[in-house]
This record gives structure tokens, sequence and C-alpha cells, in this order.
């Protein structure tokens, strides 16, 4: 199997290529990489050092993986970027490597990233995610599986966004988002599941519809949520679904994202 390098592109010696793997011209890579059979680093892209990139990556113009972390209290301590394989990286996107002894910032398969968004250090998103132009994902945020975010949204630092969730562009993200739910705005609220995204899934109408009762008894029984979390785990502790909203609850480090209140619904159809 052949290794490409364009004969402009710069890579150390340290490197370890796996086979195939692409290099296009002006690319930089440094040592204390590995890059993964088959990917590809088109043009004028970065690839810095304790970075580990997996296989049939695709990196585009001018990305930067594995930079330094925007962290002050950074001092140099091994820290790493992983990315596993099949992610694509558009033109511009950042992701800086961890902060913290032997930390890493870390990107699931077949996660798509679009142009100029920026991951930053200690930042973990799940496989199959799609995240929209320009986007901003700050320091120690969790970020599910098949999560899909609209462009130029922003994220507050050590927020959680649950599995299947679908956020809408240019939304501020101060507080967890559970699992399956549609939210946008800002401030950002709940306004249903993500049905669209759980069908593409594979949730059929009985599936979708069970979910939807779990939101209605979080967000519209006249419970308090921690009362509402104590009674889904006892009506359905032992399904699979509602086992991904109580664990993410469990972990919850901000509050939940509210539902959208009638009043601000009636405020938006005014707006618009």
């Amino acid at each position: 199997m052949s290794i490409e390098i364009h004969p402009t592109a710069i890579v150390d010696k340290n490197a370890e290529l796996g086979n195939d793997v692409k290099i296009g011209p002006f690319c930089v890579v440094d040592g204390k990489t590995t890059i993964g059979d088959g990917t590809i680093l088109r043009p004028f892209s970065r690839v810095c050092e304790y970075t580990i990139l997996g296989k049939e990556c695709v990196i585009y113009e001018h990305a930067v993986i594995g930079g330094a972390p925007q962290d002050l209290s950074y001092k140099g301590e091994e820290t790493w970027a992983v990315l596993d394989n099949k992610v694509v990286c558009r033109e511009y996107v950042t992701i800086n490597r961890a902060t913290g002894e032997g930390q890493k910032t870390t990107v699931g398969e077949g996660t798509f990233i679009m142009e100029n968004v920026h991951l930053a250090h200690n930042v973990q998103v799940g496989k199959y995610c799609t995240i929209a132009n320009k986007s901003g994902i700050s320091g120690h945020v969790h970020v599910g599986d098949y999560v899909v975010i609209g462009g130029m949204t922003g994220f507050h630092q050590f927020v959680h966004i649950g599995s299947y969730c679908m956020i809408g562009g240019l939304s501020r993200i101060t507080q967890d988002v559970p699992p399956y739910a549609l939210s946008a705005g800002i401030p950002l609220r709940v306004y249903d599941i993500n049905r669209v995204g759980l069908r593409r899934r594979g949730f059929d109408t009985k599936r979708r519809q069970k979910i939807r009762g779990f939101y209605k008894l979080i967000y519209n029984s006249g419970l308090t949520v921690t009362n509402a979390l104590k009674q889904l785990e006892a009506d359905y502790g032992s399904d699979e679904d509602a086992r991904l909203l109580l664990d993410f609850a469990a972990g919850c480090t901000r509050g939940l994202t509210p539902r959208i209140t009638r009043e601000e619904k009636r405020k938006e159809a005014e707006f618009n």
C-alpha cells in the first residue's frame, strides 16, 4: 500500500502514517502524531503534535487539528486530540487538545464538522454527529451520539448535550439539553422531541410516542423535574429509552433546559 506526500508538505519523521494516507500541498504534520489508513489531508491543513486521526478521515483546507488549548491553566502537559474513523473536518475547523495531564479531546466515528467550527479543550463529541458552520463549543462540553447542531451556535463550558438531539442554529446553550430533544433559541428552550431525527435513526411511531410521553411527564405534568424523574424511574426504569434519559439527568451539570412556555410561543409568533 502506498503513501502519497506532496513535495511541498512538511511531515515530521516521527509521525506514524497508515496505509494509503494522502497528504496534500503545503500540509504540516508534527511528530507524536498518528494518521490512520486512508486518511486524506487536503492542502494547507495542519495536524499538530499529540494528535491521533483514525482511518478514512478527511481534513480540509486550513483546518488545524490538535492545537494547544486556549486555556490559561494549560502548562504544557502532555494531552491529546483523538478523532475516530471517518471524521470529516471542513475548511478552517480548529480542534484543540485537552488540558490536564493525559486528558483528551475526542470526536466519535463518522462525525461531520462543517466550516469554521471550533472544538475547545476537553470537548467530547459522540459518533455520527453533524456540527454546522461556525459553531463554537467551549471547554469540557460533552455531546452525545447522533446529535445535529445548527450553524453559529455557541456553547457554555461544561454543558452536556444528550444523544439524538437537534439544536437549531443561532442558539446559545447554557444548560444541559436532554436526549431526544428538539431545541433552539436565545435563551435555549426545548420545543418537542426530535421527531424527524428519531425517525431517520429507525425509531418507529410507537417508540417516538413513548419518548414524547416521557417528556410530557418531565415538562407538563405539574411535577418538579426532580419528582418527575423519580416517577419516570419508578414507571420505566428498565426501559432502554427511559434509561438513556434518566442516566443523562443523573449526570446533569448545569440543570435541564426548560421547555418553551405558552407566553414565549405567543411572543415568538408576534415577532415572526
